[in-house]
């Protein structure tokens, strides 16, 4: 019997909570560029260094699918919403 359904559930976040609260401690883990969300930067410009440091301000949802971390680097003076995998934390004994 095939299935006709187009989702995968374990694809969709928003069955789980999220992996990062407001105000925890987050690295980054990849280098991020600007795809035309940040304003004040040119598109591929890297607005995120790989291993720079942020604070998680506020949770989003992208899609009804995805979290969205919205990230503010106190360094850059730049909040920049990031993904699940771009990020781990420096406040949980385990990480992410």
């Amino acid at each position: 019997m095939t299935s006709l359904r187009t989702t995968d559930d374990h694809d969709i976040e928003l069955y789980r909570p999220p992996v990062f609260q407001p105000g925890e401690k987050v690295l980054s883990r990849k280098y991020i560029r600007n795809d035309g969300t940040v304003p004040g930067s040119d598109i591929g410009a890297i607005v995120v260094a790989k291993g720079e440091v942020g604070y998680v301000r506020d949770v989003g949802t992208f899609l009804n699918r995805f979290y969205v971390y919205a990230v503010e680097f106190i360094d850059r003076r730049a909040v920049v919403g990031m993904r699940r995998d771009e990020l781990v934390s420096l406040d949980q004994e385990t990480g992410t």
